[in-house]
């Protein structure tokens, strides 16, 4: 892919310079690489559920620590789910709402943690999104036709599909979503890896459209009457199978296309089990539009040591 020479100018704004790229006399958007990470906040509802045995440790009333504990254990029955271990939590909670205050007591000292993990998250962010993603396009252009596609909707977002498919399982691009030996943790990862086969196109790619069902991954479409969606989700999603029984067919009806695609992301053979077993389990394990792709790195060997 060819480098764009980008020209630079130099403005004022509240007293002072600013030097900022662009092209075609267009201003060059510039987004910090820090708002590339899509994470929960510090604080948040999750981490409260993750932290609560943690919290009342922190409550140096001992006499209040026993009844919050007591009152937990009460709400809880030998084998209950954990819908209802955190529905327990959050009754605690309610009954005894000075734990949010121990909590955020909890949180501000191991706040330093929260500063480790923003830096980690960020650096991940700029590899996995800059260097490595500028690395497949670069592979993707210089070897093949890719960008040249042309076709109806669902066979185009399809054969684009297919080919990261392959890039990801036969190319080495499963590296491209590994950082540090870890799998990529986000959906967010994989779509925008698959937004980047849509370069240079003449249809219209809309991510995260959302027309009153929620939103869907992608919309590819070619006026009102060709459209086609596509959604993407990593086997390890807890709510994957009820995402396949019920996420595509709201989508199909809010967005009034009949065509979608669901492409599933797994990284060992256990999350492949799982998606097979919910596949099996929904009577779809055969349906042509949903396609799974290993990103697992064990079972893949590189071109030059297979020669």
């Amino acid at each position: 892919m060819n480098k764009v020479k980008f020209n630079y100018t130099t403005e004022s704004w509240q007293g002072k310079s600013y030097t900022l790229p662009f092209i075609n006399r267009d201003y060059i958007i510039l987004t910090p690489k820090n708002l590339l990470t899509r994470h929960d906040l510090w604080i948040n509802k999750d981490d409260l559920y993750d932290d609560f045995d943690n919290i009342p440790e922190t409550i140096p009333d001992r006499q209040l620590r026993a009844q919050i504990n007591n009152y937990f254990e009460s709400l809880l029955h030998e084998d209950a789910s954990e819908k209802e271990i955190n529905k327990a939590k959050l009754d605690t909670i309610n009954y005894f709402p000075q734990l949010l205050d121990y909590y955020i007591r909890y949180k501000e000292k191991n706040g330093d943690k929260a500063s480790s993990t923003s830096s980690y998250k960020v650096q991940a962010a700029e590899i996995q999104y800059i260097k490595q993603i500028q690395s497949l396009s670069e592979e993707l252009k210089r070897k093949s036709g890719f960008y040249d596609n042309k076709g109806k909707t669902y066979e185009e977002a399809m054969q684009r599909i297919l080919f990261l498919k392959d890039v990801i399982e036969n190319k080495d691009g499963y590296k491209y979503l590994y950082h540090q030996s870890k799998p990529i943790e986000n959906e967010n990862d994989l779509q925008i890896l698959y937004r980047l086969t849509w370069y240079a196109t003449d249809l219209d790619v809309n991510r995260e459209v959302n027309n009153g069902r929620g939103p869907v991954d992608y919309k590819i479409s070619k006026g009102r009457k060709d459209a086609t969606l596509v959604e993407f989700k990593l086997a390890k999603n807890t709510k994957l199978e009820i995402n396949l029984k019920n996420q595509v067919e709201i989508y199909k009806k809010a967005n009034n296309t009949k065509s979608a695609i669901k492409v599933i992301l797994y990284f060992n053979e256990k999350e492949k089990a799982k998606v097979e077993d919910i596949l099996r389990k929904l009577r779809i394990k055969s349906s042509s539009n949903i396609v799974l792709i290993d990103g697992s790195k064990e079972n893949k060997v590189s071109a030059s040591k297979a020669r």
